[in-house]
């Protein structure tokens, strides 16, 4: 495991060093279409049920009102008012998902791991759910490349804790891979059954 800590320490600020122009722009544009903030930051569940902020860049319009579906999971569709246009465009490329290389960095999230809940999701874990929290959540992770937001919540769940149960180095490299196809694909960024 020490390997991938170092591995995400590393990658995180040569990334971040790389994609620094890319980041910018990004910033830059959210900020001239409505002036609002570039950063929305939300409270995360960490490891060892740890709460950090994480690092998102704002793809909806300034005080959105949060809208959750039955099972405790965001509201996304292709059509939600409360999108922005770059947001739009942010989402389906998955490019506003690039600011949580900051999480990376101090150490809150790592590359590859099981996405993060809110802090009152908690309460809803059950049995072997709680095995998600021993490992960092990741920007990318198992759930999402086997469904992402077309999996109800609670089914992301098996996939998070094979995920903790099962790391290895190849299986990030396979989700890696995934990552990329599904980046170009669109696959799975909004719900098909709202």
């Amino acid at each position: 495991m020490w390997l991938k800590i170092l591995f995400d320490k590393i990658g995180g600020v040569i990334l971040f060093i790389l994609l620094l122009p890319v980041l910018l722009v990004i910033g830059l544009i959210i900020k001239v279409e409505d002036g609002g903030r570039v950063f929305f930051l939300q409270k995360r569940l960490g490891k060892d049920k740890k709460i950090f902020e994480i690092y998102k860049f704002r793809t909806m319009k300034e005080n959105a009102p949060d809208i959750r579906l039955v099972d405790g999971s965001t509201f996304n569709s292709e059509n939600d008012p409360r999108v922005t246009k770059i947001g739009k465009i942010l989402r389906r490329t998955s490019l506003d998902e690039l600011a949580q290389i900051i999480n990376v960095i101090k150490g809150e999230m790592s590359f590859i791991g099981p996405r993060p809940d809110l802090p009152d999701h908690l309460k809803l874990y059950e049995g072997e759910e709680f095995k998600k929290l021993l490992v960092r959540p990741g920007i990318t992770g198992y759930a999402q490349v086997n469904g992402r937001n077309d999996l109800p919540w609670k089914e992301r769940f098996k996939y998070d804790i094979y995920y903790a149960e099962n790391w290895s180095i190849l299986l990030d490299i396979k989700i890696i891979l995934k990552t990329i196809e599904i980046i170009f694909t669109g696959k799975g960024v909004n719900r098909e059954d709202v």
